[in-house]
Protein backbone atom coordinates (compact mmCIF):
# COMPACT_ATOMS: atom_id res chain seq x y z
CA UNK A 1 0.00 0.00 0.00
CA UNK A 2 3.25 2.28 0.00
CA UNK A 3 2.17 4.89 -2.13
CA UNK A 4 -1.67 5.35 -1.51
CA UNK A 5 -2.00 6.66 2.01
CA UNK A 6 -5.38 6.08 3.59
CA UNK A 7 -8.20 8.05 3.78
CA UNK A 8 -9.00 10.58 6.29
CA UNK A 9 -12.18 10.02 7.11
CA UNK A 10 -13.95 6.34 6.14
CA UNK A 11 -17.14 6.16 4.70
CA UNK A 12 -18.46 5.12 8.13
CA UNK A 13 -16.89 7.93 10.13
CA UNK A 14 -18.18 10.62 7.85
CA UNK A 15 -21.75 8.68 7.92
CA UNK A 16 -21.66 9.08 12.08
CA UNK A 17 -20.61 12.44 12.14
CA UNK A 18 -23.74 13.79 9.58
CA UNK A 19 -27.17 13.02 10.91
CA UNK A 20 -29.83 11.74 8.94
CA UNK A 21 -30.97 15.66 7.94
CA UNK A 22 -26.95 15.68 6.74
CA UNK A 23 -25.97 18.19 9.14
CA UNK A 24 -22.52 17.34 10.50
CA UNK A 25 -23.18 17.61 14.27
CA UNK A 26 -19.14 17.91 14.93
CA UNK A 27 -18.78 20.73 12.43
CA UNK A 28 -17.88 23.80 14.52
CA UNK A 29 -20.79 26.51 14.47
CA UNK A 30 -21.46 29.80 15.59
CA UNK A 31 -25.83 29.45 16.06
CA UNK A 32 -26.46 31.03 19.21
CA UNK A 33 -29.28 28.49 19.29
CA UNK A 34 -32.83 28.90 20.26
CA UNK A 35 -33.61 30.70 23.45
CA UNK A 36 -32.88 32.92 26.36
CA UNK A 37 -29.22 33.06 26.07
CA UNK A 38 -28.04 35.96 23.86
CA UNK A 39 -25.25 37.98 23.01
CA UNK A 40 -26.61 40.46 25.17
CA UNK A 41 -26.99 38.45 28.24
CA UNK A 42 -24.17 36.21 28.29
CA UNK A 43 -20.59 37.32 27.71
CA UNK A 44 -17.75 34.77 28.24
CA UNK A 45 -13.85 36.18 29.08
CA UNK A 46 -11.16 34.02 27.98
CA UNK A 47 -9.96 33.47 31.43
CA UNK A 48 -11.82 30.19 32.85
CA UNK A 49 -13.22 31.41 36.30
CA UNK A 50 -11.71 28.15 38.37
CA UNK A 51 -13.83 28.37 41.07
CA UNK A 52 -17.21 28.79 38.83
CA UNK A 53 -16.05 25.94 37.21
CA UNK A 54 -15.74 23.94 40.31
CA UNK A 55 -19.17 24.68 41.23
CA UNK A 56 -20.06 23.67 37.39
CA UNK A 57 -18.33 19.87 37.36
CA UNK A 58 -19.92 19.28 40.97
CA UNK A 59 -23.46 20.19 39.11
CA UNK A 60 -22.15 18.32 36.12
CA UNK A 61 -21.36 15.13 38.15
CA UNK A 62 -24.96 15.27 39.66
CA UNK A 63 -27.15 16.42 36.73
CA UNK A 64 -25.45 15.07 33.68
CA UNK A 65 -23.06 12.37 33.81
CA UNK A 66 -26.09 9.52 33.84
CA UNK A 67 -26.07 10.62 30.00
CA UNK A 68 -22.92 12.36 28.98
CA UNK A 69 -19.49 11.93 30.09
CA UNK A 70 -16.44 15.11 29.85
CA UNK A 71 -14.34 13.12 27.36
CA UNK A 72 -15.20 12.30 23.51
CA UNK A 73 -16.92 8.88 24.50
CA UNK A 74 -20.59 8.68 24.12
CA UNK A 75 -23.19 7.13 26.95
CA UNK A 76 -26.90 8.06 26.23
CA UNK A 77 -25.87 11.69 24.90
CA UNK A 78 -22.33 12.52 22.94
CA UNK A 79 -19.69 13.24 25.40
CA UNK A 80 -19.04 16.35 25.68
CA UNK A 81 -14.97 16.93 25.66
CA UNK A 82 -14.39 19.84 22.84
CA UNK A 83 -18.26 21.20 22.73
CA UNK A 84 -16.89 24.50 23.97
CA UNK A 85 -14.56 24.67 20.59
CA UNK A 86 -17.40 23.65 18.29
CA UNK A 87 -20.58 25.43 19.87
CA UNK A 88 -21.06 28.95 21.61
CA UNK A 89 -22.08 29.60 25.02
CA UNK A 90 -25.25 30.69 24.20
CA UNK A 91 -26.03 27.68 22.18
CA UNK A 92 -24.87 25.58 25.03
CA UNK A 93 -26.55 27.32 27.93
CA UNK A 94 -29.68 26.95 25.81
CA UNK A 95 -29.28 23.66 25.15
CA UNK A 96 -28.91 22.74 29.02
CA UNK A 97 -31.50 25.37 29.92
CA UNK A 98 -34.41 24.15 27.27
CA UNK A 99 -32.92 21.24 25.75
CA UNK A 100 -36.58 19.93 24.07
CA UNK A 101 -37.10 23.60 22.72
CA UNK A 102 -33.60 23.48 21.22
CA UNK A 103 -34.14 20.01 19.53
CA UNK A 104 -37.89 21.44 18.11
CA UNK A 105 -36.11 24.69 16.89
CA UNK A 106 -32.18 24.71 16.16
CA UNK A 107 -31.01 22.53 13.39
CA UNK A 108 -28.37 21.47 15.29
CA UNK A 109 -29.77 20.14 18.04
CA UNK A 110 -32.70 18.55 16.05
CA UNK A 111 -29.59 16.88 14.49
CA UNK A 112 -27.69 15.68 17.42
CA UNK A 113 -31.60 14.27 18.32
CA UNK A 114 -31.05 12.40 15.31
CA UNK A 115 -27.55 11.20 15.76
CA UNK A 116 -28.81 9.71 19.31
CA UNK A 117 -31.34 7.65 17.87
CA UNK A 118 -34.27 10.52 19.21
CA UNK A 119 -33.73 10.01 22.69
CA UNK A 120 -34.29 13.43 24.04
CA UNK A 121 -32.18 14.96 26.25
CA UNK A 122 -34.33 15.86 29.61
CA UNK A 123 -34.22 19.19 31.31
CA UNK A 124 -32.57 18.91 34.66
CA UNK A 125 -33.39 22.35 35.77
CA UNK A 126 -29.96 23.67 36.83
CA UNK A 127 -31.34 26.98 36.55
CA UNK A 128 -29.37 29.82 34.89
CA UNK A 129 -26.33 29.84 37.21
CA UNK A 130 -26.11 26.09 37.47
CA UNK A 131 -25.90 26.29 33.53
CA UNK A 132 -23.28 29.34 33.51
CA UNK A 133 -21.67 27.06 35.81
CA UNK A 134 -21.89 23.70 33.47
CA UNK A 135 -20.21 25.96 30.46
CA UNK A 136 -17.25 27.01 32.74
CA UNK A 137 -16.59 23.36 33.61
CA UNK A 138 -16.91 22.56 30.42
CA UNK A 139 -14.25 25.82 29.21
CA UNK A 140 -12.06 24.02 31.84
CA UNK A 141 -12.73 20.68 30.44
CA UNK A 142 -11.67 21.98 26.72
CA UNK A 143 -8.34 23.91 27.73
CA UNK A 144 -6.75 20.78 29.55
Amino acid sequence: MEGNPLPKETPAATASAESKGGIDVNAKSDSKGVGKFTDANIKVGSAIDAAMAAKGKAVFQASCTACHTSTTQKLVGPGLKGITKIRTPQWIMNMISDPVKMTHNDPIAEALLQDMNGVQMTNQNVGDEGAREILEFLRQNDAQ
